[in-house]
C-alpha cells in the first residue's frame, strides 16, 4: 500500500437478518420488525441440522449464536422468531451497497456477499484524516436512508487492518485502526477476533499459553511456525498489522476469466455452496459475453477455514460463454473436490483456454438446447444493460421472495422486469 492510501471496510450488520427485516418493513409493510425481536435466519428449520445464519441483537441476548443449530437456539428462546433464507434478496441487497461504494471510488474490492473494502488515493494532502472519518460516517448514513439497513465502516491504511477496525462493536459504528493504534485498540483482544483464527486455531493458540492477539503478535516466530506451520506465519503477521496476502483478493491464475467471494459463514453444506457457485458463475458468463469470447476449462478453489487450498478443472467438450454450462460444470468439479465436511471459508470459480472465435461442437442432446441458451443470455445481459443488474434474479435465488412479489416491490424492482430461471428446466418466467 502507498502512504497516501486510506482504506474503509464495509460491513453490513447482521446481513442477512437485516435485509430481510428491511424488505419485510420497507417493502412488504409489515409493522413487526425483525431486528427489534428475538428472531433469526435459519436453513432447514424442520430438520435437526438446520444452523442458525443470522441473529437479532435481541436474541444475542439470549445466547444465541451464529452457526449453532436451531434446536439449541430455540431451546435458549421458546419465542424465537425464525425466518428462511432468501438469497435472491441478499444479492440484491449486496449489489445496491456496491453501487453505492462505487460511487465514490473505483477501486471497490467485494470480499463477500455483505462486506467491501474501499481505497481512496490521494486524499491525505486533501482531506487528512479528519475529513475522512467524518466522510466515513456520511457514507454510513447514506447507505442506512437510501438501503435500510446499517452497516459498520473500519477505517485504516490497508485491508487486514480496516477489517478489524470493522469487527470492533457494533453495529452501526465507525472506527478506525491506524498502525500507532495497533498496541492500544488491537492486542488486548482475544486472538478469536483475529481475522481468519477459527476454533481450531484458537485451542492450539490456548495450548501454548497465547490467549491474545498482542501475545500472538510478541510470541517467537519459530515456536508459532514450529505449531501452526504456513498458517502460523500469516496469522502472526496479520497479529503485528501486516497486510492481507493479494490471493485474498484474486481468483487463480489461469489467463482466463474468475470471480471469488468470501462467505460470511463457513459453507457446510452443498446447496449453500452452490447458490454462491451460481452467483460467481453468473459473473463470469457475462463478462464473456461482454469481451465476446468462449472458454473451455471450468475450475473451482476454495480455501478452508485453516488456510488449506484445494483446486480442481475440467476440460468441456466444447467452448461456450452460457452461464449455465459454465455452472453444471462447475458443480460437477466441486462435487468432486469437496469432501462435504471441511468448512470453507473462500469459493471461487475460474475459466481457461480463452478462445475469441469457436464454433460449438454440438452432441446429440443438445441439437437445440445450446442455442436457447445463447440466445437466452443475451436477452438478460441486454435486458439487464437497460434496466439495471436487479433486474433479472433467478429462479434458485428468488426462494421466498416469489411468493413476496404480489405483496409489493422495491422502487428499483418495479422499473424494471424480472425474471425467474430455472437452470434445471430452462424457463423463463416473466414476473
Amino acid at each position: 500500500m502507498a502512504d497516501d492510501v486510506y482504506v474503509f471496510h464495509i460491513d453490513a450488520n447482521s446481513a442477512f437478518l437485516s435485509w430481510t427485516a428491511a424488505y419485510r418493513v420497507n417493502v412488504l409493510g409489515e409493522q413487526i420488525d425483525l431486528r427489534t425481536i428475538p428472531s433469526i435466519v435459519g436453513d432447514d428449520q424442520e430438520k435437526r441440522h438446520g444452523i442458525v445464519l443470522a441473529k437479532s441483537v435481541s436474541a444475542k441476548k439470549y445466547g444465541i449464536q451464529t452457526g449453532e443449530a436451531i434446536m439449541t437456539a430455540k431451546q435458549k428462546c421458546p419465542n424465537l422468531v425464525i425466518v428462511p433464507p432468501d438469497y435472491g434478496l441478499y444479492v440484491t441487497a449486496s449489489r445496491a451497497m456496491i453501487n453505492i461504494l462505487k460511487k465514490y471510488s473505483d477501486q471497490v474490492i467485494q470480499y463477500s456477499i455483505d462486506e467491501a473494502w474501499v481505497v481512496f488515493e490521494g486524499y491525505e494532502s486533501l482531506y487528512g484524516r479528519g475529513q475522512m472519518v467524518k466522510f466515513a460516517y456520511d457514507l454510513k448514513e447514506e447507505i442506512k436512508d437510501q438501503l435500510g439497513f446499517t452497516v459498520n465502516v473500519g477505517i485504516s491504511t490497508n485491508f487486514l487492518l480496516a477489517k478489524m477496525a470493522g469487527d470492533f462493536s457494533k453495529p452501526d459504528k465507525v472506527h478506525t485502526l491506524f498502525p500507532e493504534e495497533i498496541p492500544r485498540k488491537m492486542w488486548p483482544l482475544p486472538v478469536s477476533e483475529l481475522f481468519f483464527v477459527g476454533r481450531a486455531t484458537t485451542k492450539k493458540l490456548f495450548s501454548l499459553g497465547i490467549k491474545t492477539i498482542g501475545e500472538l503478535a510478541n510470541a517467537d516466530e519459530w515456536v508459532i511456525k514450529t505449531h501452526l506451520k504456513l498458517l502460523g506465519q500469516i496469522i502472526q503477521g496479520y497479529a503485528r498489522g501486516e497486510d492481507l496476502q493479494p490471493y485474498m483478493f484474486t481468483h487463480e491464475a489461469n489467463k482466463g476469466y474468475g470471480n471469488s467471494l468470501t462467505a460470511p459463514m463457513d459453507i457446510v453444506t452443498t446447496e449453500y455452496a452452490k447458490h454462491l457457485l451460481l452467483s460467481l458463475c453468473e459473473t463470469v458468463g457475462a463478462r464473456l459475453r461482454a469481451d465476446k469470447v468462449k472458454i473451455s476449462v471450468v475450475s473451482v478453489h476454495y480455501t478452508t477455514f485453516e488456510f488449506f487450498h484445494a483446486g480442481k478443472q475440467m476440460q468441456l467438450l466444447s467452448p461456450t460463454d452460457v452461464t449455465e454450462e459454465i455452472y453444471r460444470a462447475a458443480c460437477q468439479v466441486f462435487d468432486e473436490l469437496w469432501d462435504k465436511a471441511t468448512p470453507i471459508r473462500q469459493l471461487g470459480v475460474g475459466t481457461s483456454k480463452v478462445q475469441t472465435e469457436a464454433a460449438h461442437q454440438y452432441n446429440l442432446f443438445d441439437l437445440e438446447r445450446h442455442d436457447q441458451l445463447e440466445k437466452l443470455n443475451r436477452t438478460i445481459d441486454d435486458i439487464r444493460s437497460r434496466y439495471g443488474e436487479d433486474s433479472i434474479m433467478r429462479a434458485s435465488f428468488l426462494q421466498s421472495s416469489i411468493t413476496h412479489m404480489s405483496g409489493g416491490l422495491d422502487k428499483e424492482r418495479r422499473s424494471g422486469v424480472t425474471i425467474g430461471i430455472d437452470v434445471e428446466k430452462e424457463k423463463v418466467r416473466i414476473i
